[in-house]
């Protein structure tokens, strides 16, 4: 099994609920396809460096996932029928990138600690 990280765009015209049904959609997906999901981040409504379909914001999603290389392909065919994604792009981790994600993840939830207990004295 590979390690694999797919960032998507979708339109920001959807709702939360909307968005949220598509971020599963996805995540689904992954799962019945046998790969184990092993971080999911939603980066927010964000603007985008040109326009896209005359849209100058979209919702980012980042997913990382241990999968088959065949998986890729259908995750890929149904980001490209999903009327709601603008773009995306998925790359295989190497070994550093997966060491770079390991330690994004690590320090993101010392931060997410480190504020609660700030909130808390």
């Amino acid at each position: 099994m590979n390690s694999y990280e797919t960032v998507f765009i979708l339109t920001p015209v959807l709702s939360d609920v909307q968005m949220k049904e598509a971020v599963e959609k996805f995540a689904d997906l992954l799962k019945s396809e046998g790969a184990e999901i092993v971080n999911q981040e939603q980066w927010g409504l964000r603007k985008l460096a040109y326009p896209i379909n005359k849209k100058t914001t979209g919702f980012y999603h980042l997913i990382e996932f241990k999968s088959d290389p065949s998986v890729i392909a259908k995750l890929e065919v149904n980001f490209r029928r999903d009327e709601r994604v603008m773009r995306f792009l998925t790359f295989r981790q190497d070994k550093f990138a997966l060491e770079y994600a390991i330690k994004r993840r690590q320090y993101k939830a010392s931060s997410k600690e480190n504020n609660e207990v700030a909130k808390e004295g």
